[in-house]
């Protein structure tokens, strides 16, 4: 049962005559967008331009009408597309449909296992250094559209062709951030779209367009079972290829989802989202799509442009069907330049500009992961830059919290010993741990106290009982207080040194030894 928070009047406002003509447009908007996107993605896997339209098209159609976030927008993305390379070219396209197949029942396995919940572990710093490094890499793939037509792309526009490009590439940008200041009547992006390709189409402007990517004509698509024997060496074969595919998938789809949660302050979702792709993903292979994910350059011209519920991801899902199967010779028409504008509105508005200003301010291994995922995202792909900051930032906190332990000593009645220990004990702060003590030149009887502490794994347990054989040798007692009830049954040697009292803390270190395990618990 799903409970809105949102006021009854604003419910009722959702759906209004006006609201689902902006959805609609928002749609339209994103369909013209999709469609060179898609036939690019195409190209560099090496597949036919229909193959990429087909995914974009039904990946974005089963993820808006069950996605995790309304307002994503999901199709065949270059993520994807640079890892298909190398199987399309070796093993040709019945074996991309069957892994784009297998790929999408990972998804849905990692969903309904709810692994989309550990997305909350990537770092604020790295989701900064994803969105600015996604951003240069949609800038860049721009500057494909500046190659000649018919020159498969070897050689690029020169003189007086290249400087209308940049003309009407300069105009469609000035276009769209003047839009919202006449009216919001129309999405600005469309506005930018509609006027110049008018312009062009009108005075007959010689500039790049749609058509001379490819046709993008096609039909229906119908369904298809992958042409691959189901064999072990086959799914050997494609096997590490869906792995992959699916892992960057998810984590793409599921950063692009906070990403627009944040700009549509909604939150939740990504286990659906997971299932949703998943899905998506199975049935495109089924019907000759080569698979995709969520895409946060269309997501945001999406939400930019007022869509914000499901309606707008299917109209664009259908619009885009709709060139291919009856407006083709029309959407060909549409200068390359008014495309490249809107995609270059999209990186500005993508890239964290402020980040820049915070890295002074900030810590330095917090500037330094930002940096890294920025240019690990541009330099190989999303998932191994999200994979590397993760780590690196992990390293950083377990750095920074193993130089927190640390003892405050003193002496009580007869001589006694007490150290009081502050920081988390834990495989990166162990070894400082023992270096806190002296036991030959401390008295017969120490007391080490844990109550502002906290014994978080084992390598923590062996650590305090190296401490008690180290004192046990020498002949002195050392008695052991606030350790945790867990951490009473798991100490062997040094379980016996343990006082009880009434304010023991309970976090859970461990029950039954692994079955179940608490890092972070409280006292």
């Amino acid at each position: 049962m799903s409970i809105s928070l949102m006021p009854s009047s604003a419910t009722e406002n959702l759906f209004s005559v006006a609201q689902i003509r902006i959805e609609t447009l928002a749609g339209l908007t994103v369909a013209l967008a999709l469609v060179p996107e898609a036939v690019s993605f195409a190209f560099v896997a090496g597949v036919h331009p229909l193959v990429g339209l087909y995914a974009a098209f039904i990946v974005g159609l089963v993820t808006a009408l069950i996605g995790g976030r309304p307002g994503m927008i999901s199709g065949a993305t270059g993520a994807l597309a640079v890892v298909m390379v190398e199987l399309v070219h070796t093993h040709g396209i019945e074996y991309l449909l069957a892994t784009v197949v297998l790929m999408g029942l990972f998804q849905i396995i990692a969903g309904l296992l709810r692994w989309g919940k550990f997305i909350r572990l990537v770092p604020y710093p790295v989701m900064l250094g994803f969105v600015n490094g996604l951003a240069i890499v949609i800038g860049w793939a721009q500057f494909v559209q500046f190659r000649a037509p018919g020159t498969q792309g070897l050689e690029w526009l020169s003189g007086g062709p290249l400087l209308t490009m940049l003309a009407l590439v300069c105009l469609t940008m000035i276009i769209i951030w003047l839009t919202p200041k006449i009216t919001k009547i129309i999405p600005a992006p469309l506005a930018g779209i509609g006027i110049v390709a008018a312009l062009v189409i009108g005075f007959g402007i010689d500039v790049p367009r749609v058509g001379d990517m490819a046709s993008i004509a096609g039909g229906l698509p119908s369904f298809h079972i992958p042409m691959m024997a189901l064999t072990l060496d086959n799914l050997r074969i494609i096997l590490p290829y869906a792995f992959i595919l699916a892992a960057i998938g998810l984590i793409e789809s599921l950063l692009t989802l906070n990403l627009v949660g944040e700009m549509t302050a909604k939150r939740g979702g990504a286990s659906k989202e997971c299932v949703a792709q998943g899905i998506a993903n199975v049935i495109t292979g089924f019907f000759g799509g080569m698979g995709g994910c969520a895409m946060i350059g269309q997501s945001i011209i999406n939400v930019k442009s007022g869509g914000r519920t499901r309606l707008a991801a299917v109209a664009a899902s259908l619009f885009l069907l709709l060139f291919i199967v009856v407006a083709s010779s029309a959407i060909e028409q549409i200068p390359l330049a008014a495309l490249v504008g809107v995609m270059f509105m999209v990186v500005i508005g993508t890239f964290a500009w402020r980040s820049i200003l915070f890295l002074r301010k900030v810590p330095l291994t917090d500037a330094f992961v930002t940096i890294l995922v920025t240019i690990v995202t541009v330099v190989t792909d999303l998932a191994t830059a999200v994979f590397v900051g993760v780590i690196v930032s992990a390293l950083g906190y377990a750095w920074n919290a193993a130089r927190r332990i640390h003892a405050n000593t003193n002496f009580i009645s007869d001589g006694v010993k007490v150290y009081t220990l502050e920081g988390p004990l834990f495989f990166g702060s162990s070894e400082g741990f023992g270096e806190l003590f002296d036991p030959i030149q401390d008295p017969d009887l120490v007391i080490v106290d844990f109550v502002n502490s906290r014994v978080v794994d084992q390598s923590a347990l062996q650590a305090i009982e190296n401490l008690a054989s180290k004192y046990e040798e020498l002949g002195k007692q050392i008695q052991l207080r606030h350790l945790s009830r867990d951490c009473h049954a798991l100490l062997t040697k040094a379980g016996h040194l343990i006082i009880d009292s009434d304010d023991d803390p309970d976090y859970e270190l461990a029950v039954d030894y692994g079955v179940r395990t608490s890092i972070f618990g409280s006292h």
